[in-house]
C-alpha cells in the first residue's frame, strides 16, 4: 500500500492597510512570503472602495494558494485605526481614512471574497507589526515584547506570550499619548496637549526644527536628518530633543512593564545614530537597576512584519487566543 503524501502546510493572506498604500502577501506556515502585491489606498473614495481594493489584492492570492494545493486558512489584516479583534470591526479612525470608523471588515471581505466571515481576522496595524516581529523577527521567542513605532504618528504594542494586550476598550498600545515633559504645552493630533506624539513623531520633529529657527525651505523630517548629517546644529538639536523624549518614555514604560525585549520600528528608526544614540542614552538613564541590561533594538522585518503578523492571526494560534471560542482554523479557499 502506497504511503500517503505528507499534508501540505497551510497558508494565509496577510494584509497591511495604511492610509496611502495597501500591501498583501501569501504567507506560509513558517512565515515565508511566496507572493505579494500592492495598491494605493483609495482613502478619499470611502470605506467601500478600500474594501474593494483589499479584495482585489487578496482574491488572486487565495486563488494561487488553491492552485498550488496549499490550503488557505483565510485573510488576516493589520489595519489603521482602533480595531475590535473579536469582530474585525473598526471602532475609530483618523481622517487619513475618511468614514473608516464602523467598517465591518469580516462581513465586507467575506462577501467580496466569497469566504466565510470567520476566515477574516483583523487587528490594528501596529499590533500586526509586533506580531510579526514576535513571531519571526527581532523579538522571536521573547515572552513579552514592547514594540514602539515612530513615524508619522507613534504607535505601540505589548505582546504577552505572543498575544497583544488590546485593553478593555481596544486602545492598548497608544504609546504616542503618554505624557512627555519635552512636549509640555504642545498640542497633540489627538486634541490633547503634552503627549509624546507632539514632540517625537516625524512631523513634530520637523515642526520643532522650524520653531527653533530652522530653514523654512526644509520640507519634512527626512530633510531635517539630511541637514543634521551636513552639520546643521538646529537640526541636530531637534533630533536630540525628539529622540530623548522617545527614549525617556520607553524607559518609563519598561520600568512599569518589565518586558523581555523592547523593539523600535517606524520611519524614524531608519534615521541612523543621530536619533538612536540619544534615544538609547535617555532610555538607559530612566531604567531602575534590575533592568540595566535592557537595550532597545531595531525591528528586523521591515514592511514584511505587518504582513507576517496579520497572517499569523490564522497561522499562529497563540496570536488568536483573544478571539472568542478560538478553534484551529480550517481552509477557507
Amino acid at each position: 500500500m502506497a504511503a500517503l503524501p505528507p499534508p501540505v502546510p497551510p497558508t494565509a493572506v496577510g494584509i497591511d492597510l495604511g492610509g496611502t498604500k495597501i500591501a498583501a502577501a501569501l504567507v506560509g506556515a513558517d512565515g515565508t512570503i511566496t507572493s505579494r502585491a500592492s495598491l494605493p489606498t483609495p482613502a478619499a473614495a470611502g470605506p467601500e472602495a478600500v474594501l474593494d481594493a483589499i479584495a482585489e489584492l487578496a482574491a488572486p492570492l487565495l486563488a494561487a494558494a488553491a492552485a498550488a494545493g496549499a490550503p488557505a486558512l483565510g485573510v488576516g489584516i493589520g489595519a489603521a485605526g482602533v480595531i475590535d479583534p473579536a469582530t474585525a470591526t473598526v471602532l475609530s479612525a483618523t481622517d487619513h481614512l475618511p468614514g473608516w470608523a464602523g467598517t465591518d471588515l469580516r462581513a465586507g471581505l467575506g462577501a467580496r471574497l466569497e469566504i466565510h466571515p470567520s476566515a477574516v481576522h483583523a487587528v490594528n496595524d501596529v499590533h500586526a507589526h509586533a506580531l510579526g516581529e514576535g513571531w519571526l523577527g527581532a523579538a522571536a521567542g521573547a515572552s513579552s515584547v514592547l514594540l514602539a513605532a515612530f513615524g508619522t504618528g507613534i504607535g505601540g504594542s505589548l505582546l504577552l506570550d505572543g498575544v497583544p494586550l488590546f485593553g478593555a476598550r481596544q486602545v492598548g498600545g497608544h504609546l504616542g499619548h503618554v505624557p512627555s515633559v519635552e512636549a509640555t504645552g504642545l498640542r497633540c493630533p489627538c486634541g490633547g496637549t503634552g503627549h509624546l506624539e507632539a514632540i517625537a513623531s516625524g512631523p513634530s520633529l520637523h515642526a520643532l526644527y522650524l520653531r527653533s529657527g530652522g530653514d523654512p525651505a526644509v520640507p519634512d523630517a527626512r530633510a531635517v536628518f539630511d541637514r543634521a548629517a551636513a552639520g546643521d546644529l538646529l537640526a541636530l538639536s531637534a533630533i536630540d530633543t525628539a529622540a530623548t523624549a522617545a527614549g525617556r518614555a520607553l524607559g518609563g514604560l519598561a520600568n512599569a512593564l518589565d518586558p523581555t525585549a523592547v523593539i523600535v520600528s517606524g520611519g524614524l528608526a531608519d534615521a541612523g545614530d543621530s536619533w538612536w544614540a540619544p534615544l538609547r542614552a535617555a532610555f538607559a538613564a530612566e531604567l531602575i537597576g534590575p533592568l540595566s541590561s535592557l537595550v532597545p533594538q531595531p525591528a528586523a522585518l521591515g514592511a514584511d512584519a505587518a504582513l507576517a503578523g496579520a497572517a499569523s492571526l490564522l497561522l499562529a494560534p497563540a496570536a488568536s487566543t483573544h478571539l472568542p471560542a478560538f478553534k484551529e482554523p480550517t481552509p477557507c479557499c
